[in-house]
């Protein structure tokens, strides 16, 4: 079984910092940070379009630029989860098959994208925590 890990580590005030060995530094909150509910947002964009870039070039698929919006709609209180996810692809290309297309986001979608896929399916979430001295 896979897994996977990531850290933050806080920078003041509301801002947290992505902290790795090595890559660029993701800025999280705070005036020059991400929304962490966009960064969901953007992991769903991000997985389905790798995916999709894949598929296509395995069927041999002229693709020239892909473009995803996600929009997504949340309840009004708190703590505001996402009822609706909308994902909307503008694909360009010579040639590009509209079969192909439809076909590389199924499978993205349904099989390949682990960010769609735990969107779609609970999770499991525990948490545990500790005082370092």
């Amino acid at each position: 079984m896979a897994s996977m890990d990531v850290r933050v580590r806080w920078a003041g005030d509301i801002h947290f910092e992505s902290v790795q060995d090595a890559g660029p530094t993701l800025h999280i909150g705070g005036d020059d940070g991400f929304k962490p509910t966009a960064l969901l947002l953007y992991g769903v964009a991000g997985c389905t379009g790798i995916d999709i870039v894949r598929i296509l070039e395995k069927k041999r698929q002229k693709l020239s630029s892909l473009e995803i919006t996600v929009h997504a709609e949340q309840n009004d209180d708190y703590p505001k989860p996402f009822h609706t996810v909308r994902v909307h692809y503008v694909a360009r290309g010579e040639g590009l098959s509209e079969k192909a297309l439809a076909q590389a986001i199924e499978l993205s979608e349904s099989k390949y994208c682990v960010v769609s896929q735990t969107l779609q399916q609970p999770a499991t979430v525990s948490t545990s925590f500790e005082i370092a001295g």
